[in-house]
């Protein structure tokens, strides 16, 4: 469902009061962030095509008018340019202006906040898939396996991050942990917010932890299912952007 919400109701991703230390950044400003570093770090390349506005809003979790505004200022700015008609659509600039590019950078205060933002999760994606593993259904777990396929075809991160962020809802849905699963979505979606867009092939490969999830998750395989998800989410610790500025190249 597109979400309405206007930018100055929408709460901020980028500076949210529950991570102490980090940086406010209004919902533009955070976008305009996770696309610039995206550029930097060669994660979208020159000249590559963005998704439909509408797609950039779902797959980073945002409001369509906050992507609007956000994209707009890129383009004013040189980073991204539009382009009309029929091969329209917004595209990284050939030459992004490199002094721009240098102000959309995380802080170390947000790099640290996000860490422990991580370490959270992990403890949460334990615990719900260890419970999931003996309480998912037989409809769920061919939910899960459907939301692997439907990763494996995504042509680009927005596609992708979508499937992703309802795969992980449902297991901790299927985990059947009650009012502790709401505590766990509000994890998954103050980290979502924070993921910068990577190249479709990275994202492919990072599915293969879901298929072997779910397969673990069918045979009832409680610590091989555990493991999983521990090593899925740990690797953010090095994937994200605060990894990523220290020469990681890998999908969150």
């Amino acid at each position: 469902m597109t979400r309405q919400l206007e930018d100055t109701a929408e709460p901020s991703p980028i500076g949210a009061g529950r991570l102490a230390g980090i940086d406010r950044r209004s919902a533009i400003d955070a976008v305009r962030l996770r696309i610039g570093m995206a550029i930097s770090l060669g994660l979208l390349k020159p000249g590559e095509r963005l998704p439909d506005q509408e797609d950039v809003a779902l797959g980073l979790s945002v409001s369509p008018i906050t992507a609007r505004r956000a994209l707009a200022s890129l383009a004013e700015q040189g980073v991204v340019v539009r382009r009309r008609g029929r091969a329209g659509g917004t595209f990284v600039a050939d030459e992004p202006p490199q002094s721009v590019l240098a102000e959309l950078s995380a802080s170390p205060a947000e790099s640290q906040a996000v860490n422990r933002l991580v370490d959270r999760r992990l403890l949460f994606e334990c615990a719900v898939t260890h419970y999931a593993t003996l309480n998912a259904t037989a409809e769920q777990l061919d939910e899960l396996e459907r939301l692997t396929r439907d990763m494996a075809e995504s042509s680009d991160w927005s596609d992708y991050h979508q499937a992703d962020e309802r795969f992980h809802q449902l297991v901790g849905t299927a985990s059947g942990l009650g009012t502790a699963v709401e505590v766990y979505h509000e994890t998954l979606t103050e980290l979502y917010a924070y993921f910068i867009p990577y190249p479709i092939e990275l994202l492919h490969k990072s599915n293969c932890d879901h298929v072997a999830l779910v397969a673990a998750l069918r045979a009832g395989d409680v610590e091989g299912a555990v493991e999983v998800s521990r090593k899925h989410v740990d690797i953010l610790h090095r994937t994200m952007f605060m990894g990523l500025t220290e020469g990681g190249a890998s999908s969150g």
